[in-house]
């Protein structure tokens, strides 16, 4: 399919989408909007957003349509072999996972707006966008001509938002051959300075680009986009893509809080490249779009993700000892002070995402595939660390899992990823999976464990804070610097990150 998408010229922050669907053989063709979007997993129903909607052939001439579900039409071809449909979205709100528009910003997520014929989404589209030729477009799609983009098929174009601006902020580094670039949309300061330092930002994103792709060994594609607007107002939010990350950030005012927020969320959606764009659930291939796809290893989608996203900041040294610990203790007190005596499983919880994951919910119910399931990975990184005196790790565990399952995408199931971190510690895991995995049981003494051999420790105050403490233990020291991958007096490069400005978090 063709699509054009522009500013509808009678409806204030509506978008007037053209969709243009050539090669029409059949009676009829039935026209699916999508009802979630990856990333999300829960229903968002878009089709809610359309205000009206049409359909015609080469011709001009309407053909008779009706709506057969929640966001799917069926279209009478009448002999037609192209037709064209012609719908508008409202577009006011901005978070990592909508779509915008106003004078000054054209930011698409085109898996909210762009529909497709069934039995169609294999093949090839292009996407064009009515702005002003000078204004920069920032996507992980190739452009063709300034404005139009190309998608091999459907489920990279819906995997690819898309950001056009007057201004954006462009800073752009290489690592290992790959090319990346952070675009910055908004946030301009009272004297007109640009939101963020481009030389810092080279130096911390290629020191964590390059230990994630030195982990893996290779990255799955030619180029990566960090694509960023920052708002006026507190906002945190990313959302993973095939080559692309989208992140909306704020308040501009922050100052360092805010750069602290950028580092944290881009490194989280980095290591996303790998896990769950190409080390994906057998579940999620492919994506249906129709309704929910329900699946049981969130918390490796997720909980994996959030494990490595801050703990490569400290292996690249863009955080210093101090500060990861700080985003640790952040971790441990978002799992036990909120949910730690949950009734669900970390398999429960990530099934139930479909349901109300993203909602608190009910008390003591659910857990955080985030939360607990980066403190899950914790514990099996320092079990497989310790059993073999760090010959072997949970990096080992994801290098088989992109060589298995990402590099040839053919899907994972949970006993699968059970089957390679029991190859990897070389011994059964089934107190792991029954503890951590299955079952529901606190996790403060089994924790405290495997944190006592890295000099830590949790406890709780009178008030049921919850605190991480260093013990001070010499033996322990040497054995978190290298979990850390870092020697033990070794000094942190100049501009990591320090302690002093994680308060925000």
């Amino acid at each position: 399919m063709r699509y054009r998408i522009a500013a509808d010229s009678d409806a204030p922050h509506y978008l007037a989408i053209d969709a243009y669907l050539d090669n029409v053989t059949t009676p009829a063709v039935e026209l699916q909007l999508p009802a979630w979007r990856p990333g999300r997993y829960e229903l968002q129903h878009f089709a809610k957003h359309i205000q009206r909607f049409g359909v015609v052939d080469e011709t001009g001439q309407p053909l008779p349509f009706r709506k057969i579900a929640r966001d799917r039409w069926r279209v009478e071809t009448n002999g037609a072999s192209a037709l064209t449909v012609r719908y508008n979205y409202y577009a006011n709100v901005i978070n990592a996972g909508s779509s915008f528009v106003d004078e000054g910003l054209l930011y698409v997520n085109p898996v909210n707006l762009c529909l497709y014929a069934d039995g169609r989404l294999d093949e090839a589209c292009t996407l064009e966008l009515d702005v002003p030729a000078d204004w920069p477009v920032a996507c992980g799609l190739r452009q063709l001509a300034p404005g139009v983009l190309w998608a091999r098929d459907y489920y990279e174009l819906v995997d690819c938002p898309v950001v056009a601006s007057p201004f954006m902020q462009q800073i752009s580094y290489e690592v290992l051959g790959v090319s990346f670039h952070v675009w910055v949309q908004g946030g301009l300061r009272a004297d007109g300075a640009e939101p963020f330092d481009s030389g810092r930002i080279q130096r911390h994103f290629s020191r964590f680009s390059q230990k994630q792709i030195e982990l893996y060994g290779e990255f799955p594609e030619k180029d990566y986009h960090f694509l960023t607007i920052v708002l006026p107002t507190p906002f945190y939010h990313g959302v993973e893509h095939r080559n692309s990350t989208m992140l909306v950030l704020g308040p501009v005012d922050e100052g360092e809080g805010l750069y602290q927020d950028l580092l944290g969320v881009s490194s989280h959606e980095l290591f996303h490249a790998w896990n769950i764009i190409r080390i994906r659930p057998a579940e999620l291939l492919p994506y249906d779009f129709t309704k929910e796809n329900y699946f049981s290893t969130c918390f490796v989608a997720e909980g994996v993700t959030t494990y490595y996203g801050d703990l490569m900041l400290r292996r690249s040294d863009v955080f210093t000892d101090a500060a990861y610990l700080k985003e640790l203790q952040v971790l441990f007190k978002r799992h036990f002070e909120t949910n730690g005596r949950a009734v669900q499983s970390l398999v429960e919880s990530s099934w139930d995402l479909w349901l109300d994951g993203y909602e608190k919910g009910v008390p003591d119910r659910k857990v955080s595939v985030y939360f607990k399931g980066a403190i899950a990975a914790l514990i099996l990184d320092l079990h497989i660390r310790r059993q073999t005196n760090h010959a072997r790790s949970l990096d080992d565990v994801m290098r088989r899992m992109w060589e298995q399952f990402g590099k040839p995408f053919v899907g994972y199931t949970l006993d699968d990823y059970r089957a390679v971190t029991e190859a990897v510690a070389g011994e059964s895991l089934d107190w792991y999976y029954d503890l951590c995995i299955f079952g529901n049981q606190p996790l403060e003494t089994k924790l405290n464990d495997y944190l006592a051999w890295v000099s830590l420790r949790i406890e709780y105050d009178e008030s049921h804070t919850i605190h991480l403490l260093e013990t001070g233990d010499e033996a322990g020291l040497l054995q978190r610097a290298r979990w850390f991958g870092t020697p033990l007096t070794e000094e942190p490069h100049e501009g990591a990150v320090p302690e002093e400005n994680l308060e925000r978090t």
